[in-house]
């Protein structure tokens, strides 16, 4: 049978009040008595019910994750991240995807509110950055909590990498490989890391005297289909580019199909870098080059600053990490690079 709150109250020698305070974190319980009721709690199994929490308190004990992001593994980082820090606090994950094509998106998260009353909300790119859903929770003062916002830093907590700083490394290493005609796929322009991480690869292009080439810059939309569209048209250039860095590892495999489709040789040919070290930097070949953005950690950190809220806003930046693989190399010493 299931054990229920009053067994670890007697497992304890504690009141039912005392192990709800415990499962509750609160503060002001003596250690060796929270020791004791932990002890009870693991040894029994315990599983605090999120109903009967509810009813003996305000809060509803769920967290909602507001996502829309057409990058599957994007996504699934989040849920886990969250989930995990979630698992913690007893707490359950509502994991809410939503079209901000949508006409009736602020009405879909007025429906979640209502319906389920969330203790608290995590936004996701691009919906970090929606102007109208940041105002609607505030103006309902519903705790919210932002991952990699580009705006409004001021209005709320986040979390985020330095997107700009990032790209500004990966060409930066790049050209100490040797090359100088140096591609970039751009990300989608809904998302605020897009515009960071172009102005990272161009003031790496300016503080290395190499400049800004607009014939080499073309737009995506973080997909696979759009970085193989682009590449397509860069590889077609008269004076094509000798390594391209693509904003997310999806275009960057776009890229590399179009590389394989035209008999390019890759890294020997031409250099391909990525952003995020996805599961697919390292299923394609050769393994992509690419930044690696801790995904789950930075979800994870989200969910930690929403259940420590206070009166003010915490801007927590996560490190990224340069990831060297197969893909990029020095140019041919022969080629014009």
């Amino acid at each position: 049978m299931r054990s229920t709150i009053k067994d670890v109250a007697t497992a304890a020698g504690v009141s039912v009040k005392t192990v709800s305070r415990v499962l509750n974190k609160e503060r002001y319980v003596r250690p060796d008595t929270r020791l004791r009721v932990e002890r009870a709690v693991e040894a029994l199994n315990f599983r605090p019910s999120i109903a009967a929490r509810t009813l003996g308190g305000r809060r509803s004990f769920q967290v909602a994750l507001l996502c829309d992001n057409p990058n599957p593994y994007f996504v699934y980082a989040m849920q886990e991240g969250v989930r995990a820090r979630c698992a913690v606090e007893n707490v359950r994950m509502i994991a809410q995807p939503y079209s901000m094509a949508g006409d009736d998106l602020l009405d879909l998260v007025g429906r979640l509110i209502d319906e389920t009353r969330p203790d608290g909300l995590i936004l996701t790119p691009p919906i970090t950055d929606c102007l109208p859903v940041l105002e609607f929770l505030t103006e309902q003062q519903m705790p919210f909590v932002r991952i990699s916002p580009g705006t409004n830093l001021a209005l709320s907590s986040s979390v985020f990498i330095d997107n700009k700083g990032a790209a500004h490394a990966m060409t930066a290493k790049l050209i100490a490989m040797g090359h100088r005609r140096i591609a970039f796929i751009v990300g989608d322009s809904g998302y605020a890391s897009s515009n960071q991480r172009f102005t990272g690869y161009v003031e790496a292009l300016n503080e290395a005297g190499v400049g800004l080439d607009l014939e080499l810059v073309r737009q995506g939309r973080f997909d696979f289909r759009s970085g193989a569209q682009a590449a397509a048209e860069l590889l077609s250039l008269p004076r094509p580019p000798t390594a391209i860095f693509a904003g997310s590892d999806d275009m960057a495999a776009g890229a590399l199909a179009t590389a394989h489709d035209r008999g390019i040789v890759v890294p020997d040919d031409l250099s391909i870098a990525g952003f995020d070290d996805s599961d697919v930097a390292s299923i394609v070949w050769p393994p992509l080059t690419t930044v690696r953005q801790p995904m789950r950690d930075l979800a994870y950190a989200a969910a930690d600053l929403l259940f420590k809220l206070g009166d003010g806003v915490e801007r927590r930046e996560l490190p990224f990490e340069l990831i060297l693989r197969q893909s990029a190399a020095p140019p041919r010493p022969a080629e014009d690079s």
